[in-house]
């Protein structure tokens, strides 16, 4: 039996400053990958495009006859990287919103179960769903206009197109990318030796050369990412690790998520109780940058010094979250978790200070570190529907209030720590299965699905019908 895997980012770092003529010409790659990006969300990234995006081999040849390539000098290597990075975002994008549109069309209680067919249908077939929203029903393929015509026979065909015209209008998002610091590089282009990594740029037959700290070498499509300012750069390496079987991880645990405790479980045990003051930090950072720029303009001269002092933030922030998430993970023994469904940001308070902290709070951070986590320990991983789970009794069930820091019932005269009291109430749910997320038991889609290049700023979650394209 062939034993799961779950893909991990490693990381290497320069071990010496890069010469100002290397970085130069690195950086001139970052610049063009990040143009050839945008290039390819311009003109692919709408609805008259939908039906070229899979597999992708129209818009690479497409790109190729489009003279870019020679314009910019781009090596082959990193061109046609850049244009399957950027279609990679659109494809998970249109995902993304099929996914938002299929949750209202079921919540949607005008709609019969034909009609629900009918649009489930259209969004699923792309160039139907293409040829649907732009009005032109004569374009699509033969075989595909059969079983349209079929499923629409007896329906209100314009208004439910028109009820998809609205919700893609609603939805869709367009895609821009200002990242001129970080590229891709396939196993062609680059070489291990004498202690560092050879890349290959525009000139031929010429390459950089960066010293490692490290004497590991890979091969398989990384990533590059530059600090133009320091000298210094990154590479960002996916491999796939065994995921870790642990026979005495068999408890099921709910957990409630806070901007002062990290994580409260259902017994009241804290992990990351210093959260709020990493959180604070970076906070305060942003805001002194903000006031300066405010008296000085654009002509900042603290820049340099606000992004260093920004990453090596964020570099604690995330070093003592993922301990903390380690620690969780090795008391608790988890085999089930479940977590509540994170809500929007809460309005804005009457403290400016606090109301920054709140947009800095890295929740997103937090709960795919601890998704990764328990993939690469094969631990079940459910999010709970969260509307209500801080005000409902987890012994009685009904509504309760909130008194200062604690949960009191009025029904059973209950008295419990109200982040303990929303753990137990998200171990409810989870173990009944009310307000379950559908499709979110990682366990079950383990072999299916992995966490690609985790932290990089691009992270996804890719399905088996996206295969990892930098592995």
């Amino acid at each position: 039996m062939k034993r799961e895997t779950v893909c991990r980012t490693v990381r290497q770092y320069s071990s010496k400053p890069i010469a100002g003529e290397d970085m130069a010409r690195l950086g001139e790659i970052a610049g063009d990958y990040c143009r050839i990006k945008n290039f390819v969300y311009q003109r692919y990234g709408g609805i008259n495009a939908l039906s070229k995006l899979y597999p992708g081999y129209t818009v690479q040849n497409e790109m190729t006859k489009s003279g870019l390539k020679e314009r910019l000098h781009m090596p082959s290597v990193y061109f046609y990287l850049a244009i399957f990075d950027a279609l990679g975002d659109i494809k998970t994008g249109w995902s993304a919103l099929k996914d938002q549109v299929l949750e209202r069309i079921a919540a949607h209680e005008g709609f019969t179960e034909k009609e629900r067919h009918y649009l489930r249908y259209v969004l699923k077939i792309s160039p139907c769903l293409e040829a649907v929203l732009t009005g032109r029903a004569e374009k699509m393929p033969e075989r595909i206009r059969t079983e349209y015509e079929r499923l629409s026979e007896g329906l209100e065909v314009k208004r439910l197109n028109h009820y998809l015209r609205r919700q893609v209008r609603r939805h869709r998002k367009s895609f821009h990318t200002e990242k001129t610091d970080i590229f891709s590089v396939s196993e062609r282009a680059y070489r291990y030796a004498d202690g560092g990594i050879y890349l290959t740029v525009k000139e031929k037959r010429k390459r950089v050369f960066i010293p490692l700290t490290d004497k590991n070498s890979y091969q398989r499509q990384i990533q590059v990412r530059l600090f133009p300012e320091e000298g210094k750069a990154e590479l960002l390496i996916p491999v796939e690790v065994a995921a870790k079987k642990h026979p005495d991880y068999q408890r099921e645990i709910g957990l409630a998520t806070g901007f002062y405790v990290m994580l409260t479980t259902q017994e009241g045990h804290r992990y990351g109780e210093r959260l709020s003051e990493y959180v604070q930090a970076k906070a305060d950072h942003e805001r002194r940058h903000t006031e300066s720029v405010h008296r000085n303009g654009e002509n900042n001269p603290g820049q340099k010094k606000y992004e260093s002092g920004k990453r090596k933030l964020d570099a604690r922030m995330n070093t003592y979250i993922n301990q903390e998430l380690n620690r969780f993970i090795h008391t608790e023994r988890p085999g089930s978790i479940y977590l509540p469904k994170l809500p929007r940001n809460a309005s804005a308070g009457s403290v400016r200070r606090w109301n920054h902290a709140l947009t800095v709070w890295p929740r997103g951070y937090i709960r795919r570190r601890l998704e990764q986590k328990c993939l690469e320990n094969s631990i079940a991983f459910s999010e709970v529907f969260g509307k209500g789970i801080g005000t409902e009794c987890s012994a009685c069930g009904q509504t309760g209030e909130k008194e200062n820091g604690y949960f009191v019932c009025p029904a059973c005269g209950l008295r419990l720590e109200e982040r303990t009291n929303a753990a137990a109430n998200a171990l409810k749910r989870g173990r009944t299965g009310d307000g379950a997320e559908n499709g979110r038991h990682m366990a079950q889609k383990r072999v299916h699905e992995s966490v690609c290049m985790d932290e990089c700023g691009e992270t996804r979650i890719l399905s088996r019908r996206e295969p990892c394209k930098r592995s």
